[in-house]
């Protein structure tokens, strides 16, 4: 690959290895000034590799790099950073008990005498938010009381605020909802203009389309292809991620409502969840859809016993008297799953092995005598990663080494192996490939088939339309409508879903979840 005057950072020959994989395979990259460039493929591909090779987070094997016309060998993240390129990952990594305005501005407080100058930081950091909708936060707040979506909007504009000539962007979008992605590409255009080459690593093709002027293509570690975004449709990128068509495979069939599984009647958990009923059938797939602060993810978690409510009865299998869930292990002992939305700090033990993270909810199922098989606890944890396709050199390799689909994979797994009747899943597809989504949507299908009943959470409005059986709208902590698969509209699902805020305001205005 050779320099030319508009490509700003480029890389030929970049080779990675990791214990039992190879991560890349002699890839070649560039950037112009004033670009954006997609990075797309299947988890495991080696597309979040790549970039944090760049932006000095990791070291590669081989290969070369130039910058601005100069050789660029970064000895870790702070000296990349020092040369301007900076880079916001998928996974987050704020300091829960600081606060927005401190994680915002971690490396460079304003400070007076050797004191922190707290109304200069925080009108700074007032106007590094508001250019990604934050406005309505305190920037005192610390992150811990912030949902994961919010809090990614916290960690990209840390990465906004600063000055730099490169921005790397890992699944920005990932939590976000349809007006926060517009006003990421807000700000991405407007760096854009500025001359700032921007790399974009997201598994939703579309959107990629839309913002990206190249993208391109990895597929197992090795460069695919490289086409401007003008040239190219979503079915063509997807063939040439996968290397195979997706068109033909269909989604899953609607099957057989079968008998009440779960009811909710009267829930209440602080101002978030408010006065919520609902039933859940065997054999359906009950979407939940909302905006963001919608009650969604709070009033799982008040059903799970993650948070324990304040009124309400939740029954189960048509009993008449309420089940008492006081404590998740109470709720997974009558045979309530919960895939958390937030899988590094809620969803995985990240220094264990992926078979530990598998076997963990159901050790009993793999002992004797009190003693595990060890054999036994290896050929079950294989058979789950071959099922959903874990990319991994081992079951035995930690679950904090796998990308990040990789890690969503291995709670889908540990609770597939619980073998719970009620399976809640919280975006399950947050930071998964195209084809892997297919592969879960496939699963969900499956499972319903089974009879199971399943609660599927999702901030993607299309992918619930296409996998459930009815959808159940959340608006500022009200259930404010439940549309059947004959009947719904998107227009239908979404006025619902900003009816309360509406009402409350005039105008939509949502609130951190």
């Amino acid at each position: 690959m050779t320099a030319t005057t508009d490509r700003l950072l480029f890389a030929t020959g970049i080779d990675k290895v990791f214990p039992g994989v190879q991560a890349l395979r002699c890839v070649d990259f560039d950037l112009r000034a004033g670009e954006v460039h997609a990075l797309v493929g299947e988890n495991g591909a080696g597309k979040s590799t790549l970039t944090r090779i760049l932006a000095g987070v990791q070291a590669a094997e081989g290969g070369q790099m130039v910058l601005a016309g100069r050789p660029y060998q970064p000895k870790s993240r702070i000296d990349a950073e020092g040369q301007g390129v900076r880079m916001v990952m998928q996974e987050l990594n704020l300091i829960g008990n600081l606060t927005v305005a401190e994680n915002i501005f971690l490396e460079r407080l304003p400070s007076r005498f050797g004191f922190v100058h707290y109304t200069t930081l925080h009108q700074a950091a007032r106007m590094a938010m508001e250019k990604v909708g934050l406005q309505d936060v305190d920037p005192a707040t610390p992150v811990r009381l912030l949902g994961v979506g919010r809090q990614q909007m916290v960690e990209i504009a840390a990465g906004l605020s600063r000055r730099c000539r490169v921005l790397a962007l890992d699944e920005p979008t990932a939590s976000l909802t349809q007006g926060e992605v517009e006003l990421l590409f807000t700000q991405i255009r407007r760096l854009r203009a500025e001359g700032v080459g921007i790399i974009y690593i997201s598994h939703r093709i579309e959107e990629v389309l839309s913002i990206a002027d190249r993208v391109t293509i990895l597929r197992d570690g090795k460069w695919v292809a490289t086409h401007r975004t003008n040239e190219v449709d979503p079915d063509t990128v997807i063939r040439l991620m996968v290397g195979r068509d997706l068109g033909h495979e269909c989604l899953a069939q609607p099957c057989e409502r079968g008998a009440v599984a779960l009811r909710v009647a009267g829930l209440c958990c602080g101002d978030r969840v408010r006065n919520v009923s609902f039933e859940a059938h065997r054999g359906e797939i009950l979407g939940v859809a909302g905006l963001m602060g919608s009650g969604r993810t709070e009033t799982m978690r008040a059903i799970f016993g993650a948070d324990p409510p304040e009124a309400g009865a939740v029954y189960l299998h048509g009993a008449r008297e309420p089940a008492r869930i006081r404590k998740p292990s109470d709720a997974v002992r009558q045979g309530i799953a919960l895939l958390t939305e937030d899988r590094k700090e809620q969803g995985l033990l990240l220094s264990l092995a992926v078979r530990a993270n598998i076997s963990i909810t159901r050790l009993g199922h793999l002992s004797r005598w009190g003693w595990i098989d060890p054999a036994r606890e290896q050929r079950i944890a294989q058979e789950y990663t071959d099922s959903l396709g874990i990319k991994c050199w081992s079951v035995e390799q930690t679950a904090g080494q796998l990308s990040g689909g990789n890690q969503q994979k291995v709670v889908i797994a540990k609770w597939l192996f619980r073998d719970c009747e009620i399976l809640i899943f919280d975006e399950p597809t947050r930071g998964i490939d195209v084809g892997a989504k297919f592969e879960i949507y496939r699963m969900l299908g499956e499972l319903a088939h089974k009879g199971k009943a399943i609660l599927f959470v999702s901030s993607d409005l299309k992918e619930l339309m296409a996998v459930c059986h009815r959808i159940m709208a959340l608006s500022a902590g009200r259930v404010a409508g439940l549309f059947e698969r004959s009947q719904w509209s998107q227009e239908q699902i979404m006025a619902a879903a900003f009816s309360e805020y509406v009402k409350a305001q005039g105008e939509p205005q949502v609130h951190d979840q």
